[in-house]
């Protein structure tokens, strides 16, 4: 029988899940990565090889793919899991920019006690990219009222990001604006998830909705990769 490779806590994204020998199948039902082979998308193309962790090609090391819309001269790494997570996102986009060229590149979900810290961090690092994002501690004004505020930020907006932590596992039980703000991102084929410091196994006792969208995850890169993949995704 197949082992399980993931810690105690369990493992750090779908992506990892489905590299395990025990819970492959298990998340292929959830994400769409079961009797994933890797090479091609139904959703487009893009190259594939491996590298070491160090980042050079190697024939042991991890696979990586190359998506389209990243840039000839680009030193960003994903995974073939994530290529094809996010390129039904990136064809969503191409057609936004085209169609709604104002809008803004990126709504920020977080919880409200993430605002000073990883929200801000990764609000900080986008926008040092270039990236328009709408966030809640600088694009929500005094005495603007709030669900209002948001229901804009939302419509506005091309991407939408939901910021998952141990703070936003705690608020959404208790259905306040985080979870209305999900609400609305899950009804949209926009929406990447960036787990951070928690797993998707916390996340499925929570939602498995939103567990079962593939994302992105800091346990297997920093927020500043994560950032720079979410910058190429939404440029235009």
């Amino acid at each position: 029988m197949a082992r399980c490779t993931a810690p105690v806590r369990g493992h750090s994204s779908s992506a990892a899940a489905a590299n395990c020998p025990a819970c492959r199948n298990r998340y292929g039902r959830l994400s769409g990565y079961g009797g994933y082979s890797g090479g091609y998308s139904s959703h487009g193309s893009y190259s594939s090889s491996s590298y070491s962790s160090s980042g050079s090609s190697s024939s042991s090391g991890h696979r990586t793919a190359k998506p389209r819309w990243s840039g000839a001269g680009s030193t960003v790494r994903y995974t073939p899991e994530q290529v094809q997570a996010l390129t039904p996102i990136r064809e969503n986009v191409e057609n936004l920019a085209a169609s709604e060229p104002d809008l803004r590149d990126v709504f920020l979900c977080h919880a409200w006690d993430d605002r000073q810290g990883s929200a801000k961090e990764l609000h900080d690092l986008l926008e040092a990219r270039g990236v328009r994002v709408w966030f809640s501690e600088k694009d929500l004004g005094l005495g603007v009222p709030m669900m209002r505020a948001i229901d804009k930020g939302l419509v506005n907006s091309r991407v939408g990001i939901v910021l998952v932590t141990p703070a936003m596992l705690r608020r959404l039980p208790a259905e306040g604006i985080a979870d209305k703000e999900l609400s609305a991102l899950l009804r949209r084929e926009r929406l990447v998830p960036v787990v951070h410091g928690t797993t998707y196994e916390e996340l499925e006792r929570v939602s498995l909705l939103l567990a079962s969208r593939a994302g992105l995850s800091t346990a297997e890169e920093s927020m500043a990769d994560v950032a720079a993949k979410i910058a190429e995704l939404v440029a235009t």
